[in-house]
């Protein structure tokens, strides 16, 4: 008679004990998803344009760029695809220092045609392609 009571006891502690581990998984479990939420609302892309990026986009263009004429079309889709990407003013600034940087790296390259590449192709930058840009001011 004594294990009666005492098993009674025992009982009530173990389910008193799953009920506050429930309690507390729920909670848990409540919060993780409210910071997995967060996390993918708060959170944005992150997808910097690289100089590579850039480079690669212009590699087309060298043919005008040195000799002028008319930009192939590969070229132009390559400016309209950096303007495309050109989505923030990090982006805009960041390509238009890697354009600024190869327009004075490749030998050969006319800062004239570098200058009318875009508006060649069609295209809007706000500054020029050219070696004297002040890339810092572009917004």
């Amino acid at each position: 008679m004594l294990l009666i009571p005492h098993s009674k006891h025992l009982l009530s502690y173990q389910l008193s004990s799953l009920v506050a581990m429930t309690k507390m998984f729920i909670k848990a479990s409540c919060m993780v998803a409210l910071l997995v939420v967060l996390l993918t609302v708060t959170v944005p892309e992150v997808e910097a344009v690289t100089c590579g990026q850039v480079v690669g986009s212009v590699a087309p263009c060298l043919g005008y760029l040195r000799n002028g004429g008319n930009p192939p079309p590969v070229c132009c889709n390559g400016i309209r695809g950096l303007r495309n990407q050109a989505r923030t003013t990090a982006d805009r600034k960041a390509i238009c220092n890697c354009l600024k940087s190869a327009s004075s790296s490749y030998r050969g390259v006319s800062g004239n045609n570098a200058a009318s590449l875009p508006g060649k192709c069609g295209v809007n930058l706000p500054y020029k392609i050219s070696p004297s840009t002040d890339c810092n001011r572009i917004q």
